[in-house]
């Protein structure tokens, strides 16, 4: 299982996110610059529109005096329609003015405005046109010189608020400008540095996604070729490296297992042959081997000896019949739960008694049972121990070790203080007719290899602390049905 820790797809995430992340610090702040920015238009323009409207004011009230002086020079009230629609317009403006005022200032000045207007309408109407119709020429001439006086400080006022307005549009343009600048560089940052960012990922990906996944494609592609010595190095971060390492151990898996087929196939043709042809040869031998013996008994000297030397031969012969019939049948009969350690001291004990140990030390270690067919479990325990005692040689050391195995199974280890195994040597231990041995048959190994895989188990070869080689027998471990028997 791929541990999600450190994984190329929290770091494909966490790289993703902090780009999106970055983009989207960008876009915030660019719309909040562009926020300001709007907001500074939007001030502008009421800033212009105030100074218009302060404008307008002055200009309403100087069509106000114009038709007041209509008024004195025509000397009749012709004018006092056009004189109250400038009025009212300058109140609108001074309503407009009122509302815009931002301080105390400003209040104060459209306030003056305001009062002097009322007091020039209420000239108008209550002394300058009673004045003119009357004749009265005094009266005229001070409230005209009242009205010029208003008219004055009303546009004086006005002039101050458009005076006023401009200043702030002033501050209001320098405040957009500066705003616009600092988003210009702010966003050439921003930009730039998301750029290389996005470089920098893109760069990340193609060195540890797109790279280890190419080299997978072209490993598999190797694989689909027939070619079961490939490899890919396993040195990636995340998933890809264990990936990388799941597909070299099913490479490995692959080759492993072709090998046991072709050895499969090679201990079924020598089976089919062994099984055709066995049975014809071990009668002749039979008759051979009994021939000579009755012959034995009544030779003498030089005769005596070649008996003895065709005897051993024609045994010889009939061990190889044997081995070949073992090898074509190393099915499994009646399963038993076996105590190994009883077995393997049995095998010891009996190849003490035929003098096959000579003075080498064997010894068994540890205890584990296991299920097997007895025989066929004592006939490859007694090939390995023979086989590592030969190997030890006179005054060697021979160890057994047995171990229950995690899984339930068992395993029985057979060292020696021999030699060892050749390197070479070792990929064909279990070849039937290999033998490293001048007298061997090469059976032995490959018929208890046989043996091993129809109990569902296996020989292992490798180095074992007694310095020489060591043939571990490995037994699985009980099926649901065997346990309920015990």
């Amino acid at each position: 299982m791929l541990s999600p820790s450190g994984s190329t797809t929290r770091k494909l995430l966490l790289a993703f996110g902090a780009l999106v992340a970055l983009f989207t610090a960008a876009s915030g702040f660019a719309l909040a610059r562009l926020t300001d920015i709007h907001d500074g238009s939007h001030a502008l323009r009421e800033a212009g529109g105030r100074v218009r409207d302060a404008l307008e004011l002055a200009t309403a009230v100087r069509d106000q005096y114009a038709h007041l002086a209509h008024t004195i020079i025509l000397g009749n009230a012709s004018h006092v329609r056009f004189h109250d629609e400038a009025r009212a317009r300058v109140e609108a403006l001074t309503r407009k003015l009122r509302e815009q005022a931002r301080d105390a200032q400003e209040q104060t000045w459209v306030a003056d405005i305001q009062q002097n207007g009322d007091a020039l309408n209420r000239l108008y109407h209550d002394t300058l046109l009673p004045a003119v119709l009357a004749k009265d020429q005094g009266a005229i001439t001070a409230a005209h010189g009242r009205a010029l006086e208003l008219v004055s400080q009303i546009q004086a006022r006005a002039d101050s608020l458009a005076q006023r307005f401009d200043t702030s549009i002033g501050s209001f343009e320098a405040h957009v400008g500066a705003v616009e600048h600092a988003s210009f560089r702010w966003a050439l940052l921003f930009l730039g540095g998301a750029t290389l960012f996005a470089v920098g990922v893109g760069i990340y990906i193609g060195n540890s996604v797109a790279r280890p996944v190419a080299r997978l494609s072209e490993g598999a592609a190797r694989l689909a070729r027939g070619d079961l010595h490939t490899r890919i190095p396993e040195g990636d971060p995340g998933e890809l490296g264990q990936l990388a390492a799941q597909f070299n151990r099913m490479t490995e898996a692959l080759r492993a297992h072709q090998a046991q087929l072709v050895q499969h196939e090679k201990l079924a043709g020598i089976g089919r042959l062994a099984a055709g042809v066995a049975h014809e040869i071990n009668n002749p031998l039979g008759v051979i081997l009994g021939y000579v013996r009755l012959l034995q008994r009544k030779a003498e000297g030089a005769l005596a000896e070649d008996l003895e030397v065709m005897e051993q031969e024609a045994v010889r012969c009939q061990e190889i019949v044997e081995g070949l019939l073992d090898l074509s049948r190393p099915g499994r009969g009646p399963m038993e739960r076996v105590p190994l350690r009883e077995v393997c001291e049995e095998v010891v004990a009996r190849l003490r008694e035929s003098s096959r140990l000579g003075d080498v030390e064997v010894r068994v270690e540890g205890d584990a049972p296991a299920w097997a067919w007895p025989p066929r479990l004592r006939q490859v325990l007694l090939n390995l121990v023979k086989n590592a005692a030969e190997a030890a040689g006179q005054g060697g050391t021979v160890a057994l070790h047995i171990e229950a195995a995690p899984d339930g199974g068992a395993s029985v280890a057979v060292s020696d203080s021999g030699p060892g195994v050749k390197p070479e040597d070792r990929p064909r231990l279990f070849e039937p007719f290999f033998s490293t041995k001048p007298s061997g048959t090469g059976l032995g190994l490959a018929v208890s290899q046989a043996i091993a895989e129809a109990h569902g188990g296996r020989i292992d070869a490798d180095t074992g602390a007694l310095g020489g080689a060591r043939f571990t027998l490995r037994l699985p471990p009980a099926s649901p049905a065997q346990e309920a028997m015990a």
